[in-house]
């Protein structure tokens, strides 16, 4: 089946490298390769993290507070991402889940709709609107809403594994896996609130290495890349 609609779920260190938050090479490469999966036709929207801006803040500050300067960075990352690709010519459109006024326009269902059937581009910020929830649940809760085909969680690895590949050498890579497979073998893919989404709506969950150039236009064009998870 062909896809129509994609969710994309960025981490912040999309944007970043090791010397800056936001890094002109890193917002570079992102947005082409965004670009490239325009080509495709596919409407495509995305949710931005923001660990490269605030990762760890709730070690030191209270977690509400800290998630709310965190759903501040997403708008912030949300900005940067979205003037890049207007400078690519790509057309794009920015929805807070909190009001963030004269930066960005509040989530409006029929809106967001319209932007995504017009080829815009369409970035979910402002996380969930509220603490103690994760843009992996954001990106699971707007995949719902906007009736997504697809959720693809980009990553620096090629797919979900039994253990950490990084830590283990005989890590094993996983193709496919059921939502209760995974559940069962406890695998990392995202939080439970997120998972308990997806499986609750049904919306199959890629994960895949985004830092292999290419790889998000080969999956929207339909090629079998990363570990598919699906009901």
């Amino acid at each position: 089946m062909a896809l129509k609609r994609v969710l994309l779920k960025l981490s912040g260190e999309a944007l970043s490298n090791n010397l800056s938050l936001i890094s002109t090479s890193s917002l570079f490469r992102t947005v082409n390769e965004i670009k490239l999966a325009t080509a495709c036709k596919v409407q495509l929207a995305i949710v931005i993290g923001a660990g490269n801006i605030w990762r760890g803040a709730d070690k030191f500050i209270d977690r509400v507070t800290a998630d709310k300067m965190g759903m501040i960075a997403t708008v912030m990352n949300a900005l940067a991402l979205n003037d890049s690709l207007s400078k690519i010519g790509i057309k794009s459109k920015i929805f807070s889940a909190n009001g963030v006024s004269g930066f960005v326009e509040d989530f409006q269902y029929d809106k967001v709709i319209k932007h995504l059937e017009h080829g815009y581009i369409v970035i979910f910020a402002g996380g969930t609107g509220n603490p103690f929830f994760t843009t992996d649940t954001t990106a699971a809760l707007r995949a719902a809403e906007i009736k997504a085909d697809l959720l693809l969680k980009a990553t620096r690895v090629d797919g979900v594994y039994d253990t950490d590949p990084k830590k283990n050498s005989n890590a094993i890579r996983f193709d496919y896996l059921t939502f209760k497979e995974a559940l069962n073998k406890r695998l990392e893919i995202m939080d439970a609130e997120a998972f308990s989404l997806c499986m609750q709506t049904n919306i199959s969950v890629i994960v895949f290495n985004f830092y292999e150039d290419g790889n998000l236009q080969r999956i929207v064009s339909g090629k079998k890349i990363g570990t598919l998870v699906e009901a």
